[in-house]
């Protein structure tokens, strides 16, 4: 039982189960009880020259009504809240009538948290929240309203979520995307400096995951909190139109790995690009129909580590052999002087994107508590013993094949077709579970605002609701794939136009506002550093990527067979 005795009178009324609160009670509870450890804090201690506060206790829990049935059965209508609110109402008449020499403190153990999802009540969607603090000139002050799991996976699971993301089959690119534009010194130091710089920034955007005293579960909600709704709203553009590249990204990805494979045995041509990428679309929607939410991936982590480790392995084992037995390579950097800058400029980009996710608040919020603590560890094991395979394929690709690397490393390898075929099939099935995780923000917020919000997340309503809406936005992912599958082009726009903003800036800027009383003249300039370099990096990769995305739709047409 909760520490939840000022509650106890309207609790009593309705019959609420005081049993099935939230992992984190509404702030109203911790406002009257005094926190989650505090015990023995009644109605009757706040009574004696307190009137009003009481009474205004006594609305203000009316009003959390709507929250604490987030998660106790049954499915609520509202007419059913309705009624709730009229029986609350009546206790609190009949409290403020009654004589304070009846009431009593009861002892209350603290509040508990199964970690487990029940039905979910109607929720008050984001929107209309920041509507109604527009109006009254407050700052919004999101719940934890979701139709997903949160706060239940232990850090190392997180960890390989993260991992899963650094280690995806993007890592077979790196070598042509950021080696060869760079150049062994260069893309070295590029990618080193560029793993401790988003360390940094992932570990600043980690502390503030409990800001005001609450759980911010998505990225727009912690902004918002901060901002307002106005950069609540740019926030959610900017990380959605993130996501959405990068699935853009994953499916053109999936669709070269089906194509190689199929290359590897017929030279017809008969299979072109953008009937791969239709079969990948098709495969990663039945994999989402599967799997409800980000936490429910579990076993696939694994696999998906599995996968990678096979293409990474076969491939740096491959390159290695291939370099071997080769001649000197050219390092150097080729083109003109004008190209060479802005294919710099993109590199520059890609080494942003390589180690970030741009959904850090999203992935934290399915982390045990304490969720700060847990999240740092699940950072350090991405940013350690996650990249080594990163650095490792990525350096042996480049040494192999110097300036003439693929941005698809298994298209320059040479060995037994039956190997190249296990490196292109587990690439292509690691991209599947990959994808998943970069889109699972979209479909918790398609779950949240339109689902049912009653039955287990197999029930058939909720399956048909996933084959329908998950279906139609994979879909959409897929057709604007198969229409422009440039896929170095994606990468280098999306670390432009969403990483940079939501991995630096935001992350600096919120920082200072949130810790800026606290910090030192040299600290706070450190972070407005931060802020106005990365705005700057930040237009010129948009600009290089436009004009790297003009020359090639110049020289491919839609739904091209690269």
């Amino acid at each position: 039982m909760g520490n939840l005795s000022f509650f106890l009178p309207v609790a009593t009324a309705i019959s609420f189960p005081t049993h099935q609160l939230l992992p984190s009670p509404p702030p109203i509870i911790l406002a009257a009880g005094g926190g989650r450890r505090r015990r023995g804090v009644g109605l009757c201690s706040l009574w004696s020259g307190e009137r009003p506060l009481v009474e205004g206790i006594i609305n203000q829990s009316i009003a959390a009504l709507g929250v604490l049935q987030q998660i106790h059965p049954p499915y609520q209508e509202e007419s059913r809240l309705d009624s709730l609110r009229t029986k609350a109402m009546d206790v609190n008449a009949a409290s403020v009538s009654s004589s304070p020499s009846s009431c009593t403190t009861p002892e209350t153990e603290d509040l508990q948290f199964d970690g487990r999802h029940h039905e979910r009540a109607p929720l008050l969607l984001p929107t209309k929240i920041m509507d109604a603090a527009d109006e009254k000139g407050e700052r919004p002050d999101l719940t934890e309203d979701t139709a997903h799991q949160i706060s239940v996976d232990p850090w190392y699971q997180v960890g390989f979520v993260l991992i899963t993301g650094v280690n995806s089959a993007y890592v077979l690119g790196y070598s042509g995307s950021i080696m060869v534009p760079l150049g062994w010194i260069a893309g070295t130091c590029g990618l080193l400096l560029a793993a401790a710089i988003s360390m940094y920034a992932n570990a600043l955007l980690a502390r503030l995951h409990e800001v005001g005293g609450k759980r911010h579960i998505r990225y727009r909600d912690l902004a918002g909190h901060i901002y307002g709704r106005k950069i609540y709203g740019l926030t959610w553009a900017l990380q959605y139109v993130n996501l959405f590249m990068i699935n853009t990204g994953f499916i053109i990805l999936a669709g070269q790995a089906l194509k190689a494979t199929y290359a590897l045995f017929r030279d017809d041509g008969a299979l072109k690009l953008p009937y791969c990428i239709a079969i990948s679309g098709f495969v990663c929607a039945l994999f989402a129909f599967g799997i409800p939410y980000l936490s429910a991936l579990r076993v696939w982590l694994g696999f998906s580590t599995l996968f990678s480790l096979i293409y990474i392995v076969i491939a740096f084992v491959l390159s290695l052999r291939d370099g071997m037995a080769a001649p000197a390579r050219d390092y150097s950097i080729h083109g003109p002087h004008g190209t060479r800058i802005f294919t710099t400029i993109g590199a520059v980009a890609d080494l942003v994107f390589a180690y970030n996710t741009g959904m850090l608040p999203e992935i934290q919020a399915t982390i045990r508590p304490p969720v700060v603590k847990n999240m740092e560890k699940a950072l350090w094991f991405q940013f350690t013993v996650g990249s080594l395979p990163l650095y490792a394929v990525t350096f042996m690709g480049y040494w192999a094949y110097g300036s003439s690397t693929s941005t698809y490393l298994l298209n320059n390898v040479k060995g037994p077709v039956w190997i190249k075929a296990t490196a292109n099939m587990s690439a292509f099935l690691q991209t599947v579970i990959a994808l998943h995780i970069f889109a699972s923000p979209m479909y918790e917020f398609l779950d949240t605002k339109y689902g049912s919000g009653h039955g287990g997340p197999f029930a058939f309503h909720n399956m048909v609701f996933r084959v329908l809406v998950r279906g139609g936005y994979l879909t959409v992912n897929t057709l604007v794939a198969a229409v422009l599958p440039f896929l170095g082009d994606f990468m280098s726009l999306t670390g432009a136009l969403s990483t940079f903003p939501l991995t630096f800036v935001l992350a600096n800027h919120m920082y200072l506002m949130v810790k800026g009383h606290k910090l030192s003249a040299i600290q706070k300039s450190w972070h407005w550093l931060n802020v106005i370099g990365f705005s700057g990096l930040a237009v010129a990769a948009a600009v290089a990527a436009v004009r790297l995305i003009m020359l090639d739709s110049s020289t491919y047409h839609f739904f091209a067979d690269l």
